[in-house]
């Protein structure tokens, strides 16, 4: 029965170094994991299901439409974990010790997955709201990660893409390409 027991305090410590939450109640983390991850949900259900792209006469003489499908290679499969890891740095930072700066990184979380989720449902066919929309996004997401590291480093790294990731993302973009011959991988 010790030999269990080890096991379950080491899953017990790792969760909690994970979720950086040494010290807080278990209602605090299940809260802050309902907070983050069901905001994150509601921005996902608002941009695919109840605002719709806008198609004016201007884009429609441009020959402009709006984007309907799906992410293509790699970045179909990444997208998602860079999303889950910026939800699991919200939940660091939700886990931190009180502070204003803990509440101005969680409102900085909050409003660009409230943005991002407006632009996703938007989908911006032109060239300059395409560039809007991913200058804004990645603002939000350096102000985040820049705001959750002087609170949590970890929490900082997570949220912050680095030049290794955009490596690998480029290096399985160019093998899945090769191996699918111009297939999609959903």
């Amino acid at each position: 029965m010790s030999s269990i027991d080890d096991v379950l305090d080491d899953v017990q410590d790792r969760a909690t170094d994970l979720l950086n939450s040494e010290g807080r109640s278990g209602v605090h983390v299940a809260t802050g994991i309902v907070l983050t991850v069901g905001f994150a949900l509601l921005a996902h259900a608002i941009a695919t299901g109840t605002l719709k792209p806008k198609r004016t006469v201007k884009s429609l003489r441009r020959n402009e439409g709006p984007v309907h499908e799906k992410p293509r290679g790699a970045f179909s499969l990444i997208l998602p974990a860079v999303f889950s890891a910026t939800t699991l740095s919200a939940v660091r930072v939700w886990n931190a010790p009180t502070s204003r700066e803990r509440s101005l990184a969680m409102g900085l979380w909050f409003f660009a997955q409230t943005v991002n989720a407006i632009w996703l449902g938007l989908r911006p066919s032109s060239m300059r709201s395409q560039i809007a929309a991913a200058m804004s996004s990645a603002g939000l997401a350096a102000a985040f990660a820049f705001e959750a590291r002087k609170l949590d480093e970890n929490a900082g790294k997570m949220a912050a893409p680095t030049g290794t990731g955009v490596r690998i993302a480029n290096f399985l973009g160019r093998k899945t390409e090769q191996a699918t011959d111009g297939r999609t991988l959903h």
